[in-house]
């Protein structure tokens, strides 16, 4: 009950008169951030300069380049120095330009799980004014066609077994290691047979188009999102800045976030490169194996989303050695109070700091600094990055709303992108006639500056004219000793509009009912919130970077309801 409360906008409210440290501005409506960059973390402004470029200018130097190891491979122990990184991405660059003509503004596909070869690739592509473009190998052979289409690529690098769900787009693909049997060109022979030559003189600019990255699209159609080289540029300086203040450069990371998507690319494939960081790489995320990981290699900071947090929560560590682990971040979905106050409960030792951020703002916006902040500000996603502003605009009115009011979220920062490929319609949309990116999220600020998600506002359920967060339900359910993972979604209703239906994993050996969840539900809720249906499923289907699906739960739910008509 206390969870809800905190969340309600009544008691959200201070007393009037209190001090507002908050950066808002009442004659504008504009919140400012509240930090400021260093003097050796400012944002480059030289024209010409691109992604790689800036990522090489911050490695090592050489003599502590050859020792200094950039990445390990989990399952292999492969280990890349950054001296090793830094000649591989120059040989790859060299390949691809020279000996198969990529040239500036040509578009190269990356299909590929985690790999070490992985951050080569982006920034070998980099490198020689080429723009990338990347998916998720679980995507379908239709989904991946029409992805190469819609970006133009002209090249396709593609991981051993994916080649087939290229066939149909007649793009010419190189494989990223060697295949067990054939001769097709592979990364790994470019990298191994080409000595790095002179490359070209033209370099790009940081207002070209560095990638095209197609947004999860977990509310509706995915669209590319046009990333400049100075989006991902001023996006790596905050990284930097934020591991310098963390103190967390002889930290070691673990990657398990994707790298074909924003928090993934922006953290592991290209940013931790200019802090000098060591991170060991998993080809996708499992439970027992990042135990393991942090186990073996003393890993220190773990970039995660709500739903490994979940699992740390909720299961047993199996035995092994966790105590090296000094900060979680969390991002791509809010984590509720709840959630935060059993992390915290079960790990002390460690600093948990949730972030907020979108792949139409290259993966940056808000975060906390200290762990102190994020202790007093529970449920909370952090302060606004420096050279950030925001505004919270209710979205009937248009107004802009002071702290504790809740509306949409709009953004203006250096990271916001340069607007969706191809989509004039959908890019002025998203970014207004005074470049405010519209976030589609309903939120908050508080007095001081931190940032509340509440939920998306396509996804609200409108219950007899009230207004129900999933997010809210989810935090509820989650609570439940005996669930182990719930998703809400609107269900259509004759009476209602729509009412809140949830989706319910189960612990093993549960026997947990429809009736017993709608009454834990009830219990803790106002009465227009209350879950009206409850099914039971083995697994909410998530986006790779832990988003909830609730499109596919929603297509799920509907024939279930026409069966029993």
């Amino acid at each position: 009950m206390d969870t809800l409360e905190e969340v309600s906008p009544v008691s959200r409210f201070r007393p009037s008169g209190e001090k507002n440290n908050s950066g808002f501005d009442p004659q504008t409506g504009i919140y400012h951030s509240l930090l400021q960059l260093g003097t050796n973390n400012k944002i480059p402004t030289t024209p010409y300069l691109d992604t790689a470029t800036f990522v090489l200018s911050q490695f090592p130097k050489s003599d502590q380049a050859e020792s200094r190891v950039a990445l390990i491979d989990l399952a292999t122990n492969q280990r890349a120095t950054y001296g090793q990184l830094k000649r591989s991405i120059y040989s790859l660059a060299t390949g691809l330009h020279h000996g198969l003509g990529i040239r500036k503004g040509d578009v190269v596909f990356l299909l590929s799980p985690n790999s070490i070869l992985y951050p080569t690739i982006c920034l070998a592509v980099f490198l020689i004014g080429g723009v990338l473009t990347t998916a998720n190998p679980l995507n379908t052979k239709s989904e991946i066609t029409k992805q190469v289409l819609d970006s133009g690529a002209t090249l396709a690098v593609v991981a051993p077994g994916e080649e087939h769900k290229l066939v149909s787009t007649n793009v010419p693909i190189l494989l990223t290691s060697r295949p067990s049997s054939g001769d097709e060109l592979s990364v790994e022979e470019l990298i191994d047979g080409c000595e790095p030559m002179e490359l070209p003189e033209t370099r790009s600019a940081q207002s070209d188009t560095a990638a095209i990255l197609y947004s999860s699209g977990t509310t509706g159609v995915s669209k590319g999102v046009v990333l400049t080289h100075a989006n991902f540029i001023s996006v790596m300086t905050l990284l930097k800045w934020s591991v310098d203040n963390m103190s967390a450069n002889n930290d070691v990371f673990l990657c398990f976030i994707p790298m074909f998507h924003i928090y993934g690319l922006a953290f592991f494939g290209l940013g931790l490169f200019c802090s000098g960081t060591t991170t060991v790489l998993m080809k996708k995320y499992e439970f027992q194996g990042m135990l393991e990981a942090i186990h073996t290699h003393k890993v220190n900071n773990i970039p995660a989303v709500p739903p490994v947090i979940l699992s740390l929560v909720k299961h047993d560590g199996g035995g092994y050695d966790l105590s090296s682990l000094r900060r979680v971040g969390s991002g791509a979905a809010p984590l509720s109070k709840e959630l935060v106050d059993r992390f915290r409960a079960r790990f002390p030792w460690v600093a948990l700091r949730p972030g907020y951020g979108l792949t139409e703002s290259c993966g940056a916006a808000t975060l906390f600094v200290s762990n102190e902040e994020a202790k007093t500000h529970l449920a909370g996603s952090g302060g606004l990055l420096p050279s950030f502003c925001a505004k919270v605009v209710d979205f009937e009115t248009g107004v802009a709303m002071p702290p504790y009011k809740e509306g949409e979220l709009w953004l203006k920062g250096p990271t916001v992108m340069k607007g969706y490929l191809g989509n004039e319609e959908a890019t002025a949309a998203t970014i207004n006639s005074d470049g405010w990116l519209r976030t589609g999220d309903l939120c908050y600020f508080d007095e001081d500056g931190c940032l509340y998600v509440v939920d998306r506002i396509k996804e609200l359920i409108k219950h007899n004219g009230y207004q129900v967060a999933p997010a809210e339900l989810e935090a509820v359910l989650l609570s439940h000793p005996e669930i182990l993972d719930a998703a809400v979604i609107p269900l259509e209703d004759e009476e209602a509009g729509e009412i809140p239906m949830a989706y319910v994993v189960r612990a093993a050996g549960c026997q947990l009912s429809e009736d017993q969840v709608i009454k834990f539900v009830a219990s803790q809720v106002a009465p227009f919130k209350k879950v009206r249906k409850v099914s039971f499923i083995n697994e909410i289907p998530k986006s790779a970077a832990g988003k909830i699906l609730r499109k596919d739960l929603v297509a799920q739910s509907k024939p279930k309801l026409k069966s029993k008509l």
